[in-house]
């Protein structure tokens, strides 16, 4: 991260700067029946950064992300997107906010039925009809360059490994150009190599896209290499929100030992 980037996060952190976030969740709660997942759990995404949401498995990381685009509904709390909260909006309102972000699955979530270019016109003829059919033929062939398989077209998602079919379904999360990305657990299941060329393609898609982008991780890798910022979960609770040197610098036996598992 660059030192003028890390300095206006600072800032907006602190109140020095008033800077509006594009996701703001306050005191948010989830539980499934009697077993709580999510407790108070506050925190903010500001424009173009990458912020790492870290943490071991079953600490409520995908849980949050699906309550930031209304798949689950907390039981208490706020998550503002854009400045409006979600729970106040009708569906189609809250549709409208959708198509603003861009929702990397872990298991991709192709259609195994269609071929990846019939996964990439899916979204677009639903949501930008007003598109010709040249302008969706060059939209897709921009986000399969974008990510490196401009050769995919024809291929159907059976046929791909699975670096290829994170790569499908992180062109169709950003063909209609969001504003936000959330990834959940984009490096899961991948081998090494393969991780590390995922992590990059988050900072590409940042880059490119000038997204602001939430990651859910437990790769520690992968929270390296794309963070600008990182918030641990632990049990459910914010545990640590700080710098990526903080992390690597940090002597806490929590946040060590985190990092030696991985």
């Amino acid at each position: 991260m660059s030192n003028e980037k890390e300095m206006a996060i600072e800032q907006a952190l602190t109140g020095t700067i008033s800077v509006k976030p594009v996701i703001e969740i306050n005191d948010l709660k989830k539980s499934f029946g009697s077993q709580p997942v999510l407790k108070n759990v506050s925190l903010q995404l500001f424009a173009g950064e990458n912020l790492v949401v870290l943490g071991k498995s079953g600490t409520g990381k995908s849980v949050l992300i699906k309550c930031i685009v209304g798949l689950l509904k907390q039981n208490e709390g706020s998550i503002k997107v854009f400045g409006k909260d979600i729970n106040g909006l009708k569906e189609n309102e809250l549709n409208l906010i959708r198509q603003k972000i861009g929702f990397l699955f872990q298991s991709g979530a192709l259609y195994d039925s269609m071929t990846v270019k019939q996964n990439l016109e899916f979204p677009l003829r639903r949501v930008k009809k007003n598109l010709s059919e040249n302008q969706i033929k060059e939209k897709i062939e921009e986000v399969l360059t974008n990510v490196g398989l401009a050769d995919a077209l024809h291929k159907m998602p059976a046929q791909l490994s699975g670096g290829m079919r994170k790569r499908i379904s992180l062109a169709r999360s950003i063909v209609l150009d969001p504003q936000i990305m959330l990834y959940d657990e984009p490096t899961t299941g991948l081998d090494p190599v393969t991780s590390d060329e995922i992590s990059t393609l988050i900072n590409d898609v940042q880059e490119k896209y000038k997204t602001s982008s939430m990651i859910i991780t437990h790769d520690i890798n992968c929270a390296l290499k794309t963070a600008d910022r990182i918030i641990m979960l632990k049990e459910g609770e914010v545990y640590k929100d700080g710098s990526v040197k903080e992390y690597r610098e940090s002597t806490d036996p929590e946040i060590r030992a985190f990092f030696m598992m991985n």
